[in-house]
């Protein structure tokens, strides 16, 4: 349900960014090295889009500030460009001390270095946000955004309109960029006790995402991280435990899983070059608790193809999406993979 929308004259000064506060000039990477201790592994290519991704943040509480801290510590080892930020960007109340309590103080040394967060819409957050200047959303519910030969597009999967899904479809057709990334805030696939897949959201956006070419796709919603077999060759990663947690609500021997943690609060980094994408996945501790590659789909699909015509009739390799599929729906059922 939404909540009332905030029409003072504070409010709307904010999010025209005339009240946000005078940012330090000083560079991160001169801050004093006493916070926690991380370790990236990441290539740092010359010319790679490196961006970090996290979701679930806006409580302004201790968890979401000691976890900023570690994003902080990563900065200085991996200066990332920008942050994808995978909805309820804000809890409870949205006033203008809100978004500085939720958002601007624990995020305040990476906004002082000029990283850019791009925020999705998640069900906890009022659509006004799209008007706050530092969420760099231009005022629209879902859009669109290229950084070199990435385009990243972010939907509002709270309001599936008919609008938005013509919106995507024309979107995902005229892109010609090497990597397409879609990402929002309820997972269409996930092994969360609470919630699970979000089995209708699927059924509209898979078909999409499958005819388009879409390489990778980050959500939020579920308060742990997750890391799913690829599916139809598409990467699904969860990271929604930037500032909540569940703790135990990963459900143990999903097959959709290929990697997960929801015993603390966690983030990803993520950097493009070529035909791949490294991630790493780090809690508040600064522990690696998931790292890898991914290989762009086209990339992929012509390997396999080589395989193919090399291989013997009888070895050829077999469709390597999972069919074993069967979690929870938005509205609590049980559904089987399309």
């Amino acid at each position: 349900m939404l909540k009332p929308r905030m029409g003072s004259v504070l409010l709307s000064l904010l999010l025209s960014g005339i009240l946000a506060p005078e940012w330090s000039t000083s560079a991160l990477a001169t801050q004093s090295t006493g916070g926690p201790k991380v370790d990236v592994t990441l290539p740092q290519k010359s010319g790679s889009v490196r961006f970090m991704v996290v979701g679930d943040t806006g409580t302004g509480g201790s968890a979401q500030r000691k976890l900023a801290e570690t994003m902080v510590a990563a900065y200085g080892k991996f200066p990332f460009e920008f942050v994808l930020m995978v909805g309820d960007n804000l809890y409870g109340s949205e006033r203008p001390k809100d978004y500085q309590e939720k958002f601007e103080e624990p995020y305040k040394p990476l906004l002082d270095a000029g990283v850019k967060f791009y925020a999705a819409l998640g069900n906890h957050d009022e659509p006004q946000q799209r008007h706050y200047e530092r969420f760099n959303m231009k005022g629209e519910r879902y859009y669109s955004f290229k950084i070199k030969d990435v385009k990243f597009f972010a939907l509002d999967s709270t309001y599936m309109s008919p609008e938005q899904l013509k919106w995507i479809e024309e979107e995902l057709k005229g892109s010609n960029e090497d990597w397409k990334i879609c990402f929002f805030h309820h997972p269409i696939y996930s092994s969360g006790g609470r919630h699970g897949s979000d089995v209708e959201l699927r059924k509209v956006l898979e078909p999409l995402f499958v005819q388009y070419g879409v390489d990778a796709v980050f959500a939020g919603h579920e308060h742990f991280y997750e890391r799913l077999k690829p599916q139809k060759q598409i990467y699904y990663f969860t990271s929604g435990a930037g500032g909540k947690l569940r703790k135990g609500d990963l459900t143990r021997g999903s097959p959709l899983t290929a990697a997960g943690f929801d015993q603390g609060q966690s983030f990803m980094l993520i950097e493009i070059t070529g035909d791949e994408m490294h991630f790493q996945t780090l809690t508040t501790s600064g522990a690696t608790v998931d790292k890898g590659t991914a290989v762009r789909r086209e990339k992929l699909r012509s390997q396999q193809n080589l395989a193919t015509e090399a291989a013997p009739p009888s070895k050829r390799p077999a469709d390597s999406t999972s069919r074993s599929d069967k979690t929870k729906s938005s509205n609590g059922s049980t559904a089987g993979s399309e």
